[in-house]
């Protein structure tokens, strides 16, 4: 018995040992994840999705994630190309499309892409104008985009959107914003009204041409708002008779002395 014990103990110590060895060399990566394999610290492959094994103090495997990330950009204080001082904040989206770059190419590159979009977005917006940055953003955007998706393709880290999220006015910019909206109004309602008042005087003139060349038009439009005009109240109205609704009688009596 005395002899059997230390027996038993070194095989379940080997069965221990060999256990761990084992679950040291697997390895499972899910769909999103790929696996970059260093071989005695030089870049051996990387490994997809899947029960991976590697040789035990000999490989290292490091995972890496290929989702796209959204990085908020915090807000960055920029002087606008006409000075004007505002503050910019921003979101980015980004994933990696090589996994052995963003680890040899760059120590961080969630680090180093944020601090990237943060010095481009004050870069880019210092060139433009106030008006511009708000009046042509998805241009503004496009052009970000490209910027930090040329500077983090070595790093093998793909740009694929950049929104710029808010931009905070001073106080006196937005007032005097407020009022130049309410004098564009103003003056907007004021060519309305008189492209208005030009198009009723041009219909007027149209309408009293037209009459002045028919005799019976300003007769029939005298009794039609008379018929109007009865209609609404009972009421006793005199109007002045147009000399015009004579001329028919007096003709015909001059001609009947003759």
């Amino acid at each position: 018995m005395t002899m059997g014990l230390p027996i038993s103990v070194f095989w379940i110590v080997v069965f221990a040992l060999l256990v761990a060895l084992i679950a040291s060399a697997v390895r499972v990566l899910v769909e999103y994840e790929r696996g970059v394999v260093f071989r005695l610290g030089r870049f051996s492959g990387v490994k997809g999705p899947g029960l991976r094994f590697i040789i035990p103090g000999i490989d290292r495997m490091v995972k890496v994630s290929l989702r796209t990330v959204a990085m908020d950009v915090p807000p960055q204080d920029v002087i606008t190309k006409d000075n004007v001082s505002i503050k910019v904040n921003a979101v980015l989206y980004f994933r990696v499309i090589s996994p052995d770059k963003a680890l040899i190419e760059i120590e961080n590159y969630l680090y180093a892409t944020s601090q990237l979009a943060q010095t481009s977005l004050r870069s880019v917006l210092g060139q433009s104008e106030l008006d511009e940055l708000l009046a042509q953003r998805d241009r503004i955007n496009l052009h970000l985009q490209e910027i930090l998706d040329r500077q983090t393709d070595p790093w093998g880290v793909k740009i694929s959107n950049v929104e710029i999220k808010h931009v905070d006015l001073p106080v006196e910019m937005q007032r005097a914003m407020a009022r130049q909206a309410e004098a564009e109004r103003e003056r907007r309602s004021k060519v309305i009204h008189a492209e208005g008042e030009f198009q009723a005087a041009k219909k007027l003139a149209d309408a009293a041409h037209i009459i002045s060349k028919e005799k019976g038009a300003l007769q029939l439009r005298f009794l039609q708002t008379l018929t109007e005009v009865s209609a609404e109240k009972n009421s006793t109205i005199i109007f002045p008779l147009p000399m015009d609704l004579l001329t028919p009688f007096l003709e015909r009596s001059g001609a009947e002395k003759e």
